[in-house]
């Protein structure tokens, strides 16, 4: 598997399955039907952001993407968002993704890393962050509309990167 910056030309592979994750309405809290250029905007993130895909035989299968999760005063924070294609879950793509993640933002100098909107029914998602260190620090109740079950609750993940100063 190569993990690679994403281009401009990936967004035809990105998009299906981007497409598919968000219109399910079991995992993100992206509204069903966006075009594929409101989509691409939301996805491809702008410096000092990045957007990265995984790539398989010459085969988007998955992408990552990442940046300061607040500007300003929260910047020193880095936040990440994740999809793999779902006909390939289970091979690692998704633990490929977050490791990278998690190194990129030691090596971009983030003290730590925060996931704002975790879905507490996504339990794959949930128990994958748990093995890499993250650790749930609260959980928002029924701030997530599931498709199929209505409203769940969100948690806020966190993963300190450096040791606490003073």
């Amino acid at each position: 598997m190569e993990i690679r910056d994403a281009t401009e030309a990936d967004w035809a592979q990105i998009h299906p399955f981007y497409k598919r994750i968000a219109d399910e309405g079991r995992t993100y809290t992206l509204p069903p039907g966006e075009t594929s250029d409101e989509a691409r905007s939301y996805w491809i993130e702008r410096v000092p952001g990045r957007t990265v895909v995984a790539i398989i035989d010459g085969v988007v299968v998955g992408s990552a993407k990442m940046g300061p999760n607040r500007p300003g005063r929260g910047s020193h924070i880095a936040t990440a968002s994740f999809m793999v294609d779902p006909d390939r879950q289970g091979e690692g793509i998704g633990l490929a993704l977050g490791q990278h993640v998690v190194e990129w933002a030691r090596e971009a100098g983030y003290h730590a890393i925060q996931f704002n909107a975790v879905v507490e029914t996504n339990e794959g998602a949930v128990r994958l962050w748990q093995r890499l260190g993250f650790r749930i620090i609260g959980t928002v109740p029924e701030a997530f509309d599931d498709a199929e079950l209505g409203l769940v609750g969100l948690h806020v993940m966190y993963l300190p990167l450096r040791e606490r100063a003073g």
